[in-house]
């Protein structure tokens, strides 16, 4: 039966902010049972993530979506890591953070006059070294 300082204890639970969630594996609940098996599940999620975030790292200087595969990588992690999801938590909060600031106005604006000025400046600098020394495509090169 509940009682009334039952009562009061539950809705003094309620109206507290929620208690940070305990971060719990997303394997099947066959694998968890089992230590050993469990065990390996976690190594070949960490091995996936590496891959993945491995092969991100490569992107970032290779064409790929080189961000997009180390996140994706991050969350592999997060579902068997309470690390990773910390991380990953850390990240998609400061992620928003900035692209809040970006869309302030004087920030906006400062970074289309710092863009504009950039492009004036390159285009100024390849309009003075086609004046200079022309334009001469590879299949036109004499050999010397």
């Amino acid at each position: 039966m509940n009682t009334g300082s039952d009562r009061e204890a539950d809705e003094s639970a309620s109206s507290e902010p929620a208690a940070e969630e305990v971060h719990v594996s997303k394997a099947p609940a066959f694998i968890k049972a089992r230590r050993s098996l469990h065990l390996s599940w976690q190594v070949g999620v960490f091995i996936v993530g590496l891959a993945v975030i491995g092969a991100g790292v490569a992107m970032l200087v290779l064409p790929g979506p080189g961000w997009v595969a180390i996140f994706a990588g991050l969350a592999i992690w997060a579902t068997e890591f309470a690390w990773a999801h910390l991380v990953l938590r850390w990240t998609k909060r400061k992620v928003t953070e900035a692209a809040q600031k970006a869309l302030d106005p004087k920030v906006r604006r400062r970074n289309l006059i710092l863009t504009s000025a950039g492009l004036a400046i390159a285009a100024a600098l390849i309009g003075f070294y086609l004046w200079k020394y022309g334009l001469v495509l590879p299949w036109n090169l004499k050999d010397q």
